[in-house]
């Protein structure tokens, strides 16, 4: 009787095929699931990068802008630029809008990113005299060729 039960033991200690079979599934699905996370980590962390990068632009055609020189002069609004342009006038409250090429500041491999920095100033009131400055960032998503925008909108005044 002895001997029985030691071989009807020795009998139950090994895995049959569905256990292999489904142990391997679980393992799979586990190690996709990894792989998957990673990747969509990296994404964010690209995107996240890039956002960054452009946001850093448009502050800086915001801040071009901003030190613009401006002062009324006889109903009219003259602004001397950064860029080179002076004596632009703004008649009947039309908006100057300044357009500048950049490529972001991200260190990457291969072509570089560029962005499309769209600087729109508007009159936002006549009295007292304020100007609504706002610097959009246009770029690309390279992964996905979404197009993304970053915005940032400030108000002046004239210089003093």
């Amino acid at each position: 009787m002895f001997l029985h039960w030691k071989a009807k033991k020795h009998l139950q200690n090994g895995m049959t095929l569905p256990d292999v079979v489904m142990a391997l599934f679980v393992f799979i699905l586990v190690v996709s699931g990894i792989v998957y996370g990673y990747v969509q980590m990296n994404r964010m962390a690209t995107w996240a990068s890039w956002s960054l990068a452009a946001q850093s632009c448009a502050s800086e055609g915001l801040e071009q802008a901003r030190g613009a020189q401006w002062s009324e002069l006889g109903g009219m609004d003259q602004w001397e630029t950064v860029w080179g342009i002076t004596n632009l006038y703004q008649a009947n409250g039309a908006p100057y809008v300044f357009t500048q090429t950049n490529t972001l500041d991200v260190p990457s491999t291969g072509q570089p990113i560029n962005v499309i920095n769209n600087i729109t100033v508007t009159t936002w009131s006549a009295n007292p005299p304020v100007r609504m400055i706002r610097s959009d960032c246009i770029w690309t998503y390279p992964i996905t060729g979404q197009l993304c925008t970053n915005t940032l909108i400030t108000l002046k005044s004239p210089d003093q």
